[in-house]
């Protein structure tokens, strides 16, 4: 009787631990997406400095802060 408890005690916390780990795959690749939306590499007024990055908004550049940044602007492509 005593075997079949913890058995299932041990399927149990197996579970739980898949499911946890679940969640946390859930949330990295939430997190990830979120994160490609943020445009400031491709803005003009990006400088990639890491004292100034934004010209116009500094505080907020390659935040989530920014993925609706009013002042967007592409850069120019440069064609060769």
């Amino acid at each position: 009787m005593l075997q079949i408890l913890l058995s299932c005690v041990a399927w149990i916390v197996v579970g739980l631990v898949f499911r946890e780990a679940i969640a946390f795959l859930h949330r990295a690749l939430m997190t990830t997406q979120r994160m490609h939306q943020i445009p400031c590499l491709n803005c003009q007024f990006f400088s990639g400095s890491r004292y100034l990055k934004c010209a116009l908004h500094p505080t907020e550049a390659m935040t989530e802060a920014a993925i609706n940044c009013p002042d967007y602007c592409s850069r120019p492509q440069i064609l060769e």
